[in-house]
C-alpha cells in the first residue's frame, strides 16, 4: 500500500471520528434538555437512582401537609424522564387528580393550584438549584401555608444529592420576601422542618420522627425539629426526646408502648446499640409493634452521619437472649412513608 493511500485512509478516519463526536455531544444535550428550556443539570452519574419494580419509574420523596399543617415526606413512584426534579415538584401541585390520589392518606398538596414551573437549573459547583414559578404559587391562605410551601419545595429538591440549596423565583425575579414576610431573597438550605418553639434557651436542635394520622386509617411518620439544652445535637438527646413523646401542640404520637423506656445508647463503628428497659416483654411480643418501634428509632437516628445501623437491646441483652425471635433489618430505613 503506497503512502498516499495510507494518508487518505487516516484522513477519512479523522473526519468520521469528528462527525461522531459532534453527534454524540448533541445527543447528550438532548438527553438533558428540551427546545426552549434551560438544561436540567441533574445527571445520572451524580445520583443513585432506584427505578423500583416497574421499568421507567423512580422512587422519589415528595412533601405534603397534614391537617395540622405539618410537612410529611412520602415516597412515591413517578415516571423516570428528563428533568426528574421538575417533575417531582409538578407532582406536588394541587389538582383534583392529586387530591383524589391522596384522599386515603388525609394529606394535602402544598403548592397552590394553577402554579406552573417556568424553569429550573442547577449549578454543579455550588449545588444551588434555581426554580422559577408563576405568580399562582403565591395563592396560599396564611402564614403557615407560606412556610410549608417554601420548606416543602426546599426539602423536596434537596432530596436530590446534587442540590444543596434552593433559590425560589417568581416570573424570573428574586423577591425580597413572600406576602407573609418569609425571606426568599437568597438560596435556602434545608433546616428546621416542622420546628416547635417550646424552649427559649435552646442550644441545639434534633429532628425526631413521631407518628400522625388524619383519618384514623393511614398512619405516617412526621419529622419534627425539637430544640434542646444539649450543647450540640447527639444520638442520646434525640432518642430522649423521642421517648419523652411529641409536643402536645403537634397532635402527634409514637408507637413506643407504655413501659418501654430508653436505658442508654452506645455508638461503635457506625452501629448505634440502643438499650431499652422493658417492664414486660408482652408489650413487644407482636412483631408489627416491634417493627414500628424500630423504625421510629431508626428514622430519628438517620440524621446522624456516624450512624449506619441500629441494634436494639433489651436490658443489655440481644433480642435472641431476651427471647424475641424477630428478623430485623438493622440498616437505617430509606423512607419514612411510602404510598
Amino acid at each position: 500500500m503506497n503512502i498516499k493511500k495510507i494518508i487518505l485512509i487516516l484522513l477519512i478516519l479523522a473526519i468520521s471520528i469528528s462527525m461522531f463526536g459532534c453527534k454524540a455531544t448533541e445527543g447528550f444535550k438532548k438527553l438533558f434538555s428540551k427546545d426552549g428550556e434551560e438544561i436540567e443539570i441533574i445527571r445520572s452519574d451524580e445520583m443513585e437512582f432506584d427505578t423500583g419494580e416497574e421499568d421507567g419509574m423512580r422512587k422519589t420523596v415528595l412533601y405534603f401537609k397534614n391537617g395540622e399543617g405539618l410537612l410529611v415526606p412520602v415516597m412515591r413512584k413517578i415516571p423516570w424522564e428528563e428533568g426528574i426534579a421538575k417533575l417531582a415538584l409538578k407532582n406536588m401541585i394541587d389538582s383534583p387528580t392529586l387530591r383524589e390520589s391522596l384522599s386515603q392518606t388525609g394529606l394535602s398538596p402544598i403548592i397552590p393550584a394553577g402554579t406552573e414551573i417556568k424553569g429550573m437549573s442547577i449549578n454543579n459547583e455550588t449545588g444551588i438549584c434555581k426554580v422559577d414559578f408563576t405568580k399562582e404559587v403565591l395563592n396560599y391562605e396564611n402564614e403557615k401555608d407560606e412556610e410549608t410551601l417554601i420548606k416543602g419545595v426546599v426539602y423536596t429538591l434537596t432530596e436530590f444529592p446534587a442540590v444543596k440549596e434552593v433559590q425560589i423565583m417568581i416570573d424570573g425575579e428574586v423577591l425580597p420576601a413572600f406576602k407573609y414576610g418569609s425571606e426568599v431573597n437568597k438560596p435556602i438550605k434545608r433546616q428546621d422542618i416542622n420546628l416547635v418553639e417550646n424552649l427559649k434557651d435552646a442550644n441545639s436542635n434534633v429532628v425526631v420522627y413521631y407518628k400522625g394520622t388524619d383519618n384514623g386509617e393511614f398512619e405516617y411518620f412526621v419529622p419534627v425539629t425539637v430544640p434542646t439544652l444539649a450543647p450540640m445535637s447527639n444520638v442520646f438527646t434525640a432518642l430522649e426526646e423521642l421517648f419523652d413523646g411529641p409536643p402536645e401542640e403537634t397532635g402527634l404520637f409514637t408507637d413506643i408502648p407504655n413501659g418501654v423506656n430508653l436505658q442508654g445508647v452506645e455508638l461503635k463503628e457506625g452501629v448505634a446499640y440502643v438499650d431499652l428497659a422493658v417492664d414486660s416483654l408482652d408489650s413487644l411480643k407482636e412483631e408489627y409493634i416491634f417493627d414500628s418501634v424500630y423504625k421510629n428509632i431508626g428514622l430519628t437516628l438517620g440524621q446522624f452521619e456516624e450512624v449506619s445501623k441500629v441494634e436494639l437491646l433489651i436490658d443489655g441483652k440481644t433480642l435472641d437472649e431476651a427471647g424475641l425471635e424477630f428478623m430485623i433489618e438493622e440498616t437505617i430505613p430509606a423512607f419514612a412513608n411510602e404510598y
